[in-house]
Order: structure tokens, then sequence, then C-alpha cells
């Protein structure tokens, strides 16, 4: 399966953890030079904002991408996500440390 970028963040992300749409794809991780793709980015709650907001979401936990839905097996805590009430700013996993260009020379 081929995708633009276009297509894929216009497809809605599901947790079929607990059925909670995350919301649209708003970014994607790579990794360069080896040009893997390493993950997603959905908006997590109202606005958009990648350091407070963002979940970022590892290929691996990506169960399966369809016409219109990009289902996801992800454990989010107990809080996140529900509207009303305080939100936890954490992120489910952590996005991969960079590495050092000189690793690749």
């Amino acid at each position: 399966m081929e995708l633009t970028f276009s297509e894929l963040r216009a497809k809605e992300v599901v947790n079929t953890q607990d059925g909670r749409k995350l919301g649209k794809v708003c970014d994607i991780a790579l990794c360069y030079p080896e040009n893997r793709w390493i993950g997603i980015v959905v908006p997590n709650g109202g606005s958009f904002s990648f350091k407070k907001n963002g979940l970022f979401i590892e290929l691996k936990h990506i169960v399966k991408i369809g016409e219109d839905v990009i289902l996801v097996n992800v454990g989010l805590p107990r809080n996140q996500g529900k509207k009303g009430g305080m939100h936890t700013q954490q992120p489910a996993m952590e996005p991969p440390q960079r590495r050092s260009y000189e690793e690749y020379e």
C-alpha cells in the first residue's frame, strides 16, 4: 500500500483497546538517513501543540491502515483525552532518541 502524507492525515486514528477516537494524523516521524518511518503523531485533546498535547504512536502499535481509519493499539492513562477535569500531559510513549550524525560516517 502506498500513501501520501495528504492521504494519511485525512484518516481518523482509533484506539482498539477502548474504541476512543484519538484524532487525525497531524505529523509523521521519519528516521533519516535510514529512510524508516517510525511513527505518527495525533493531537491529544483540543488544540494541537506537539510538546503539550501531541501523542506519538510508534509504528509497532499501528494495527491496520484502512481506507478511512487507522487502528492503533496503545494504552492511554485513565483520564487522558476525556473532556472536562484534569488532563494528563504526558504522552503514552516517548519518541526515540535522536542519533548523532557522526554515527553514519
